[in-house]
């Protein structure tokens, strides 16, 4: 059994009442969920599994509540060697370039960090897939089936 740490940006809700049901799933499943709505570096060096679930602001910006985080993770360097993580991101294609981006800048970083990638980074259009979850709950089960405990 893993315990996998939530780290979550939102800037409307969206994504922490995605964090919601995901939480519900790892529950069900053999491992444990602990949400962090403002990390610290000290918060990701300590899990043992991540998952980000975040969207994007602006211009392909972290939200608000992540964006110390970041920057935190960018400057203090730690390595996170070994640590599986997932991405789940939250954008809007009508952006082009910068669509997903927050999430994408966490799976750059995460695996600048020596961090291991758990299947592919999970990128949900707000165009397409107005209700995350549908789409979040096919890739959830295979990345929970994938991880090592």
């Amino acid at each position: 059994m893993a315990t996998i740490s939530l780290f979550v940006g939102s800037v409307y809700g969206g994504a922490e009442r995605l964090s919601d049901e995901v939480i519900e799933v790892i529950e069900k499943s053999s491992h444990q969920a602990k949400l962090i709505i403002n990390p610290t570096v000290d918060d990701i060096v300590a899990a043992s599994h991540i998952l980000v679930i975040t969207s994007t602001t602006g211009q392909g910006d972290i939200p608000d509540n992540l964006a110390p985080f970041y920057t935190q993770l960018s400057s203090q360097f730690p390595m996170l060697t070994g640590k599986q993580f997932g991405i789940i991101a939250m954008g809007d294609r009508s952006y082009g370039d910068t669509f997903c981006g927050a999430g994408r800048s966490f799976d750059e970083l995460l695996r600048d960090l020596n961090a291991q990638p758990v299947g592919h980074r999970l990128e949900i259009d707000a165009c397409e897939d107005f209700e995350p979850w549908p789409v979040t709950e096919p890739w959830l089960t295979t990345w929970l089936d994938k991880i090592s405990d």
